[in-house]
Formats: structure tokens, sequence, C-alpha cells
């Protein structure tokens, strides 16, 4: 497929944006790595030396993920490498990587990998100095250990990005391993870690987490661009889910719909597991089983967002099973929506976020006053939902929950983050919520999911229109998911 240059009414991209994989990324020119790794340089101090192990090759057919702090710093998708950044060193932004050897019999099999003897591409288009087999590793360590008396190696202890998974969901993993008296294994990170204490006791081991963070907070024009085309296209395969719903059919299909239209415009998967969630399904908020029938006169719950060469978005849409809203539905609906709106208003560059969230739930106890809710129930929850701090909500960036932390400080140009207002009405077991991506501009904010339908007029007028085709599931998958929706009811008796 040809190269995605731009996204729909939002213009072209200063130059062309490269699905991956491929042997050599073409996203991000040398230059521009090399500098990030010349910022990290300068923030850990000339006694300082960082060293990031990139991600390990994967058992079975799944396609290789790099970590997203080893992408990040260098473009590069060989599995096992490792980078060293010298920060005394002339050109500090250079640094040394370290890559397994070519494996003849693996790359008949499945293509070329970049390794140690592909020096002169890899230097030239990660822009570092040197290219090493990994073996070279522990005597550069060394003679680094003889050359200084003070030296403090720097290393990511938090677990690594990779594929579907953001840093709060591998840090409870490692929490449940920990846990279970039959498992816990140590994390990939402190098994290195632990390996640097014993064969370099000498270095002192710092972490490097929270510097690259900090960096990876405020994304670059081109990450932007990047996540510009991501948002579109989440977007695009949000509505084309809408076009295709209908009641009876399993909530697994709303996720292949969108599935296919990200991967036919050249994302390499996704960026998480696909919320999609029909009736009171849709009150767990982070439900991925996607097992259920979506019934007439309930509400789906859609949050599904593709990686697109190593950056994702994140979306929230809920419409009618049947394509109209309930009036009861739609005035929750219209509420949320509104409470949306405001939040977006109200962000823009050098805004406080609690400043906002303050402002913003002062406006909507006016509109709450305004606004007719069926029930004494609902009504509580709106005003409970005033309360929630986590309206703006979580940075989105290599992962969906990215790392790093907006709060606390001004709004900069170039952060990107989520608008995601709900409530939780108890007495019914419903949710309500509706999200979008966003980055703040020098101007204000731009919209990266914008496309996907919000105004109950425009999700209706959607649901009428035709879609991707969908296959009716046949007599045992109904009976199969009836069975499971069925298990579902008794165990939350």
């Amino acid at each position: 497929m040809s190269a995605p240059t731009q996204t729909a009414g939002r213009g072209p991209a200063s130059r062309p944006l490269h699905p991956l994989p491929a042997l050599y990324q073409a996203n991000f020119t040398a230059e521009e790595l090399t500098e990030r790794r010349r910022r990290l340089a300068r923030e850990i101090g000339s006694t300082g030396v960082a060293l990031v192990q990139g991600a390990a090759q994967r058992a079975g057919t799944e396609l290789f993920r790099q970590s997203n702090e080893m992408y990040y710093l260098t473009g590069l998708e060989t599995p096992d490498a490792y980078l060293l950044i010298d920060a005394a060193a002339p050109d500090p932004g250079a640094g040394t990587l370290y890559l397994p050897h070519r494996d003849v019999d693996a790359q008949r099999s499945g293509g070329p990998v970049l390794s140690a003897e592909d020096a002169d591409g890899v230097r030239r288009t990660t822009g570092v100095a040197r290219v090493l087999g990994v073996e070279r590793l522990a005597g550069d360590l060394m003679r680094l250990a003889l050359r200084r008396h003070t030296i403090t190696l720097h290393t990511p202890l938090q677990p690594a990005e990779a594929y579907n998974a953001s840093r709060d969901e591998l840090l409870a993993e490692q929490a449940r391993a920990g846990a279970d008296p039959w498992d816990g294994r140590p994390s990939r990170e402190g098994h290195f870690v632990a390996l640097l204490r014993q064969r370099f006791p000498q270095l002192g081991i710092s972490d490097l987490s929270p510097v690259l963070d900090r960096h990876r907070i405020v994304k670059s024009p081109r990450e932007i661009e990047l996540m510009r085309y991501a948002g579109w296209l989440t977007a695009r395969g949000i509505t084309q889910a809408m076009r295709a719903t209908r009641p009876g059919m399993p909530e697994y299909q709303l996720a292949a719909v969108a599935r296919f239209e990200f991967q036919a415009h050249g994302a390499r998967g996704d960026g998480y597991r696909a919320i999609a969630g029909g009736g009171h399904n849709a009150w767990y908020g982070h439900y991925t089983r996607q097992a259920s029938l979506l019934a007439d006169g309930d509400l789906v719950l859609m949050d599904y967002a593709p990686d697109f060469a190593y950056y994702t978005s994140d979306i929230g849409r809920m419409w009618p099973v049947n394509g109209t809203f309930d009036p009861v539905l739609r005035t929750l609906y219209e509420f949320i929506l509104r409470y949306h709106r405001t939040l977006l208003e109200m962000i823009k560059p050098g805004a406080d976020p609690d400043d906002i969230m303050d402002r913003a739930a002062a406006r909507m106890r006016e509109v709450i006053d305004e606004t007719a809710f069926a029930t004494p129930g609902q009504r509580q929850a709106a005003m409970g939902g005033l309360e929630f701090r986590g309206h703006l909500s979580h940075p989105v960036g290599m992962a969906v929950h990215d790392v790093g932390d907006y709060r606390g400080r001004p709004l900069e140009p170039g952060t990107v983050f989520c608008v995601d207002p709900m409530i939780w009405i108890e007495d019914d077991e419903q949710y309500v919520r509706v999200e979008d991506t966003l980055v703040v501009t020098e101007e204000g904010i731009e919209v990266f999911t914008a496309d996907a339908p919000l105004d109950v007029a425009d999700i209706e007028a959607t649901m009428t229109q035709d879609g991707l085709p969908v296959p009716a599931v046949d007599h045992l998958a109904d009976e199969r998911l009836a069975d499971e929706r069925l298990a579902d009811e008794r165990l939350a008796r």
C-alpha cells in the first residue's frame, strides 16, 4: 500500500507517514533521534551513563514490537538490542548500539532483521556512532568503570511497554506474579539490574524511567503528525463499527470491523484490546471479553484504537444498538456530552488542569439544575461526577496509558491526553462516558479523534448508513454466547 500522507480535513503531513514494520524506519530522522539522546545525556549529567535494554524476541509467530524506550531513542526494531549513552562523550547523542549477530537460518525463514553486521545502515538511520555485537557490552562497561572514579549507570526500572500493554497493566501483572507463591518471577528489568549489580558492583544504579517519562510527555511535531493519523484512523474504525451495529450481533464483530479498518489503513495492529460492551457489560468500563450479544434497547460502549507506527490514540463512544436513543438514556448521554464539550472549551496552553476541572464542575452544576433526570439516582450520579478528578485523564502516545504526568503545572503545547468525563449510576449499574484524544497547541487544542460522531443526531444518522458487511453468526455461536451471558448472570447473583 502507498504510505498515508494526510488525514481527513486536517491537511497533508510535512512528509509521508510510513506504516511499520520495515527494515529501516523512515518516520524519524537520525537528527531527531540523536537530539533525543543528547537531551537525555544533558539531564543525567557528565558522570552518568545511560543503558537501555530493548525488547526480547517473542516466542511463536507474534510480530516483534520494540520496547517504547528503545524505539523512542533509536527507531530500531531489532530484538535483544542494547543502547549505551555516555554523557561525557564528545557527542553524547551518538551512543553505541549492541545488536545480536545475523542468524542466517532464521532470516532465510522469516526475512531480514538488522544485526551487528548491518552497522553502516544502522548508523545512518539512527545516528549512533558505533554498532557492535552484543557480546561487546560487558567490556565497554568495564572500561567505563576503570576510567572513572565516579560513575552512575542510569537504566529504566519501570516495566518496558511493548505490544498492547501500558505501564499500569504491566505493574499490575508484576504484582500478581509476586503475590503468587508458585510464581514469584522477578521482572525483566529487575533481573537485568541484578545482573548489573552482580557483574559491576562498583557502578551506582539509578532509575532512568522518570527522565524518559518527562521527555515523552511533550510530543515533537513529527510525533504529532503520527498521532493525528492514528486519531483519524481511530475515529474511522469506531464510525464503521457504529454503521455495522444491529441487535443480535456479537460484541466481537464490532471489534472485528474496527480492526479491519485499522489494518487496511496501515496499522500494525491494535494499541489495546477493544472494549466493546453492550448493555450491562458497559458497566464494567474496561470490559474486553467481547462475548455477549447486542440487545435491542441497549447502549454500546466502545473504546478501541490502532497501533500505527508505534503511536496510538484513545476514544470512547456510546450508541444505541437499535439506532435510536431511548429518551432516558439520551438525557444521560447529552449531560455527559455537555460536560465533555465544557472541558474542551477550557483547555488551552498555560491553563492549569486542576483549575479547568474546578471551573468545568462549577458550570455543570447549573446544567444539572436544568436537566430533567429520570430518577433521583441519576441526578445523584451526575452530582457525584462533578467530584471525580479523572475527567481530564491519562496521557496518550506510544502507549494508550502513556508515561509521564501533565498535571500539577500549566499545560504545555505538544502535550497529548484524553478528555473522558463519566458518571456511574449505581442504582441501575449504568456507566456513561464520552472520550477524545487531543493535543495542546500554541492556539488552543486539536482533537485527534473528532471525526467520530458525537451528537445524538449525528450518531443516529450514521447508523442508517451502509457499513462493512458483517456475517450473521451461526446457531452454535449464538448458543455459546447466550450460555456465557447466563454464566455471567449466575456469578453476579
